[in-house]
């Protein structure tokens, strides 16, 4: 008899397709277009005692289980063509539908990539683009790319329904490579589809002008790619190649690596013991997450992320993406084999994604688990005896990386050998650019290379904390310090600084406040440190990163309000997981997203709290961002904070490593030291 799934599994291809079996049984004689099937996650009152008895080591055979509930995310076609988007719980063990509801018009699912195909397809066949594209003279062997993008916000004019936008480029044909870089060759033509009649309703034609060309003026010419040129990155196109000099790094563990996985999800390494999921929206997560025997969180995910653009030309306006919310983040998740985004000894994590017709779809390798050198951990000198003891920073790297059309976003959960955990976001990948006229600068963004103007715009990104710091109910502390002014009772040297902290009562927001040294503290109000006696915590200080610099009253600020402030904490609700709300995709307001908890006004202190923090890039372009920008790195760092009783990384050996070796200057090109 084959294992039971844990509750925290993702589903299988033999559960989805039963999933998709009982939504189909639900309606006969209709069309059926499936989005998303994945696990609806237990209730934490359900899966916590579930997870009790497991550490305990009292699970058997019959010990009783959370339903194992699949999440069905479709349109029903009608007669008169128009999709009705419905959401469906399945219990795929009794094979039977739970909860069913019509989502409401003003609602939109999230993209699919077969949403993609029809608009490039319908662009294609469409007379309105064919007429717009003939009003340029392109270059012999120069064909049209198309390339999708969500609709944002809908003006006011726009009728409310599902729409489409593209942005489009040329590419020289004549080089025989599918991945020659036509970003190089921006066109100024934005068609729309209506998702309904799957028709190009219209092409709009954005300014490419600069400074002191207003926002509608059209001032290009017909040739207009002339003023472009070639910016290459893959290497059998580049015009000198790559380095000749470089010598091979490799990542050797010849014993093996430190980890063990069992179940296929539940990660044991260095005293962490945690469970890694997946899912279309937000991609991998972390849950149950435990230290040495002590609870640490509940769960750990990548809420959401949005990137406003700040050019005001019709219909730039609308360049609005929630890469979580609208597309998914699993959606558009790596198969992370293809290419150096692991090294050294791997771990693959295999992920189910849903095809149209609800056929379960493997995603191989969606996540990777490694270990990986990050300097050192800790050192210290004995100058009287000559004695240095120094050990390494290793750290269990749990990844996954995601490609939204011209941007790749890599997210590491990072666990080390000191109890802490590094949340890291990169963004790298190719700017996303528009056409402006030859020998013109524009202050909505930085002119990269001829022709190709990279606008300004944002990344702000939310990490959503679940803790569970010593037990289940848990209060936030806001630590701060603060200079005290000379006086003679309490600082006649001028030297001292007062540090506060002040319990958050009902859920409320934050910013960073650097000034302050402000710092987030998740603590146990019931569980006293036996050497400090503070409350047992693990804290995080907020990234003074700037916040979303749209005006408050419009559709790009009312719409994401989760990037208006640093830190959010809000009680908890099962399934209340997306900090710009269930649904993102042309959304005009945020709606059931941190605002909106918070607005609740719950009581927070010493109950099951769950902390969000914002963070992210304000991308003002550089050159040196192109033909492919290096990473931009940000780090959400949390740790212990008086958990411990000593530093947990006491214990980690200071072994050296026998690969190392010394290198005489002499062996080295233009070395004359």
């Amino acid at each position: 008899m084959a294992p039971l799934p844990h509750p925290l599994a993702v589903l299988s291809e033999e559960e989805t397709s039963i999933a998709r079996d009982v939504v189909l049984a639900q309606h006969p004689k209709t069309i059926i277009q499936f989005r998303e099937i994945y696990l609806s996650e237990p209730g934490k009152d359900q899966l916590r005692e579930f997870l009790t008895l497991e550490h305990a080591g009292r699970l058997s055979p019959t010990t009783p289980r959370p339903p194992r509930l699949a999440l069905c995310q479709y349109d029903v076609i009608g007669s008169d063509r128009l999709p009705v988007y419905q959401e469906a719980l399945v219990d795929v063990n009794t094979r039977k539908r739970v909860e069913h509801r019509v989502i409401a018009k003003e609602h939109h699912a999230s993209l699919t990539l077969a949403e993609f195909d029809t608009v490039v397809e319908r662009c294609l066949a469409s007379p309105l683009f064919k007429e717009a594209i003939a009003e340029f003279n392109l270059p012999e062997g120069f064909d049209v790319v198309i390339e999708p993008w969500p609709y944002g916000g809908l003006d006011d004019t726009d009728p409310k329904r599902r729409f489409f936008q593209a942005l489009c480029f040329a590419t020289n044909s004549r080089k025989n490579n599918p991945d020659a870089n036509f970003y190089s060759y921006p066109l100024p033509i934005i068609p729309v589809m209506d998702a309904v009649t799957q028709e190009i309703i219209r092409v709009d034609r954005p300014a490419t002008g600069g400074k002191g060309d207003g926002l509608e003026q059209q001032t290009f010419n017909r040739d207009i790619v002339a003023h472009c040129k070639d910016s290459e990155y893959v290497p059998e196109l580049l015009e000198n190649g790559t380095r000749k000099d470089l010598k091979p790094l490799n990542v050797v563990q010849p014993e093996g690596p430190s980890f063990t996985i069992t179940n296929e999800s539940l990660v044991e390494w260095q005293k962490w013991r945690f469970r890694v999921a997946f899912n279309p929206r937000e991609g991998a997560t972390i849950h149950d997450v435990w230290y040495d025997g002590r609870s640490v969180m509940y769960r750990l995910g990548i809420s959401e992320m949005t990137v406003p653009y700040a050019d005001p030309r019709p219909p730039y306006h609308r360049k609005q993406a929630f890469d979580f919310g609208d597309g998914g983040g699993g959606n558009m998740a790596n198969n992370l084999s293809l290419g150096c985004d692991c090294l050294g000894v791997i771990k693959y994590f295999d992920a189910i994604l849903t095809g149209p017709d609800g056929t379960p779809k493997k995603l191989p390798n969606a996540i990777c688990l490694h270990e990986q050198d990050n300097g050192i951990g800790w050192k210290h000198s004995n100058w009287r005896t000559g004695r240095a003891v120094v050990t390494r920073h290793r750290e269990l790297v749990v990844q996954f990386i995601i490609t939204l059309a011209n941007y790749e976003y890599i997210f590491a959960y990072k666990f080390d050998q000191a109890g802490g955990i590094t949340v890291e976001s990169r963004a790298t990948g190719i700017l996303n650019v528009v056409n402006i006229d030859p020998g013109k600068t524009s202050e909505y963004g930085n002119v990269v290379s001829g022709g190709v103007l990279a606008q300004h715009h944002q990344h702000l990104f939310c990490v959503r904390m679940d803790p569970a710091i010593d037990g289940p109910n848990n209060s936030v502390v806001i630590e701060e310090s603060h200079p005290v002014p000379m006086n003679e009772a309490t600082n006649p040297h001028g030297n001292f600084y007062r540090v506060t902290n002040q319990t958050i009562e009902r859920a409320t927001y934050l910013d960073a406040a650097p000034q302050l040294n402000r710092v987030i503290k998740m603590v146990n109000p019931n569980k006293k440190n036996p050497i400090s006696q503070k409350a047992v915590a693990y804290k995080f200080t907020p990234l003074a990163t700037q916040l979303l610099l749209a005006d408050p009253n419009s559709i790009q600020a009312r719409r994401a309000q989760f990037a208006q402030h640093h830190v959010w904490v809000t009680k908890y609700r099962d399934t209340e997981l997306y900090a710009g709300g269930r649904y993102t995709l042309q959304s005009q307001v945020e709606v059931e997203g941190v605002a909106d908890a918070v607005k609740r006004g719950d009581p927070v202190d010493n109950t099951d709290v769950v902390v969000w923090n914002t963070f992210g890039i304000t991308h003002n372009p550089r050159v040196e961002d192109w033909p492919v920008m290096p990473v931009e790195i940000f780090q959400l760092m949390i740790r212990p904070s008086d958990f411990f009783t000593e530093n947990p990384a006491l214990d980690v050996p200071s072994s050296k490593n026998v690969s190392s070796r010394v290198v005489q200057s002499e062996c080295c090109h233009d070395s004359h030291i």
